[in-house]
């Protein structure tokens, strides 16, 4: 139904920060609740944050709560992840998705391809 694409990821030093954004597509866009997930080489995909249609309500895993924000502007069809105080167990491919308002991964519909983030020490 709508198309992802995820930017701003790269490698930082623990303790920085960076901003992702996901662009979607399509005339829907606020029709959907929004995810973002991570995974790391060997890993589970991980629920990282959430968003509801209208961005009234998120939601974060307990390991990002305070230092992770999610927010969305519909009018430009985008959603981003503000990440601050990053550590290198950050480090994974963070991956939008569009769908229910929920922290299970098959709740959404649509998944952008990712991008890489890299935390050192």
């Amino acid at each position: 139904q709508v198309q992802l694409v995820e930017t701003g990821g790269g490698l930082v030093q623990a303790g920085g920060s960076l901003r992702l954004s996901c662009a979607a597509s399509g005339r829907t866009f606020s029709n959907y609740a929004m995810g973002w997930f991570r995974q790391a080489p060997g890993k589970e995909r991980e629920f990282v944050a959430r968003i509801s249609r209208s961005g009234g309500r998120t939601y974060y895993t307990d390991s990002v709560k305070g230092r992770f924000t999610i927010s969305r502007d519909n009018a430009k069809n985008t959603v981003f992840l503000q990440m601050n105080s990053l550590s290198p167990e950050d480090t994974a491919v963070y991956y939008c998705a569009a769908g229910d308002y929920s922290s299970y991964a098959g709740a959404y519909n649509a998944w952008g391809q990712g991008t890489q983030v890299t935390v050192s020490s």
